[in-house]
C-alpha cells in the first residue's frame, strides 16, 4: 500500500507542476502584454510601465514563474489589481459560499441517486427501470443553468418560497444562508445525481449476477435482503471514483450557477476577474481549482485502493 501511495504522490506532484507551468505560460509568456491587457487599449505608456514594475514583468519569465510558485506554496497568492486586497483573502471569503454549496449538491445527488438506482436495479427490464433510465438521460442532457432558471421561475417567482438569488451571509443565520443555497444546490445536483444513478444501477445489475448473491439467495435471503446486505456494499466500489470526480466538478464547475444566482463564490470571482482583466486573480484561482481537482482525485485513488486491494499491484 505504501508503494502505491508513493507512486500516486509522485503523479500528483507532477500533475500540479505541469498545471502551474501551463497556466503561467498561457497568461504571462504567450504573445501579448499582460499589463496592457489589464489596463486596456487606451492606457498610457508610463502607466503600463509602472504596472510592469509592480507585477514584476520586467524580470525574466523563469524567475517570475519560480517566484510565483514559491508564493503559491507559502500561501501568498499576490494582490488583486482590481480590489487591492490579497487574493488569499478573496479566496477565503468566496470559499465560505462555494464549499457549502458543493457539499450540499453532493449530498443531494447521493440522496437522490441511491434509492433511484436501487429501484431501477430491482426492476431491471421493467417499466420502472426504463422510465428511471429515461429520466436520468434527460437529467444528464439538460444544461444545469437552464434548470436553474426554471427553478428560479417556479420556486422563487411563482411560489415565492425561496429567494431568487443573492447570499445574505452566514452572519444572517444558517437558516437564511442555506435557504439561499438550496436552489443552486439542486441545480448542480441534478446532472450529478443522474450520472451517479446510472453508474450505481449498472454496478448493482452486474453484482446481482455474482455467485455470492446466488449463494445468499439459496441460504434463504430474500431478493431485497440480498440486494441491501451484499449487492449494494460491493457495488459501491466504482461509485467512490464517481463521487470524488463529482465533488471536484462541483467545486470547479460553479461558475455558471453562481452567476445565475448572484452568489459571491469562487465561480463568480473567476468570472468577475476575467471580465475585469484581473490576471493576478485569474492565475491564482485557476491553479487552486486545478489543485483541488487533482488532490481530490488523489484521495479517491487512495480510498479506492484501500477498498480494492487488486489496485495496489498496478
Amino acid at each position: 500500500m505504501l508503494a502505491y501511495v508513493l507512486k500516486r504522490s509522485l503523479s500528483l506532484f507532477a500533475t500540479l507542476a505541469v498545471a502551474t507551468a501551463v497556466v503561467f505560460v498561457v497568461l504571462e509568456v504567450l504573445p501579448g502584454d499582460p499589463a496592457a491587457l489589464m489596463l486596456g487599449v487606451e492606457a498610457r505608456e508610463d502607466t503600463i510601465a509602472a504596472l510592469h514594475r509592480q507585477l514584476g514583468l520586467d524580470q525574466p519569465a523563469l524567475s517570475r514563474y519560480f517566484t510565483w510558485l514559491a508564493g503559491m506554496i507559502t500561501g501568498d497568492l499576490g494582490t488583486s489589481y482590481t480590489y487591492s486586497v490579497p487574493v488569499s483573502e478573496l479566496v477565503g471569503e468566496r470559499l465560505a459560499v462555494t464549499l457549502p454549496l458543493a457539499l450540499m449538491a453532493l449530498l443531494l445527488s447521493v440522496v437522490i441517486a441511491f434509492p433511484v438506482a436501487v429501484v431501477a436495479a430491482r426492476n431491471r427490464g421493467r417499466a420502472a427501470d426504463t422510465s428511471i433510465m429515461a429520466l436520468t438521460q434527460v437529467g444528464i442532457a439538460v444544461p444545469n443553468f437552464w434548470f436553474a432558471i426554471l427553478l428560479v421561475y417556479v420556486f422563487a417567482v411563482a411560489l415565492r418560497l425561496v429567494p431568487s438569488g443573492g447570499f445574505p451571509g452566514w452572519s444572517a443565520g444558517a437558516g437564511a444562508a442555506f435557504q439561499a443555497l438550496i436552489l443552486p444546490a439542486v441545480a448542480l445536483a441534478l446532472p450529478q445525481a443522474s450520472i451517479l444513478a446510472r453508474v450505481l444501477r449498472s454496478a448493482l445489475v452486474d453484482t446481482l449476477h455474482e455467485d455470492y448473491i446466488r449463494t445468499a439467495r439459496a441460504k434463504g435471503l430474500t431478493r431485497h435482503a440480498a440486494l441491501w446486505r451484499h449487492a449494494v456494499r460491493n457495488a459501491l466500489i466504482p461509485v467512490l471514483t464517481i463521487l470524488g470526480l463529482q465533488f471536484s466538478f462541483l467545486i470547479a464547475g460553479t461558475i455558471i450557477i453562481e452567476n445565475v444566482f448572484y452568489l459571491p463564490g469562487i465561480g463568480r470571482l473567476v468570472f468577475q476577474a476575467i471580465t475585469q482583466r484581473d490576471l493576478i486573480v485569474v492565475k491564482s484561482v485557476v491553479v487552486l481549482l486545478v489543485a483541488s481537482v487533482v488532490i481530490v482525485t488523489f484521495l479517491v485513488d487512495i480510498a479506492y485502493a484501500a477498498v480494492d486491494p487488486r489496485l495496489r499491484r498496478r
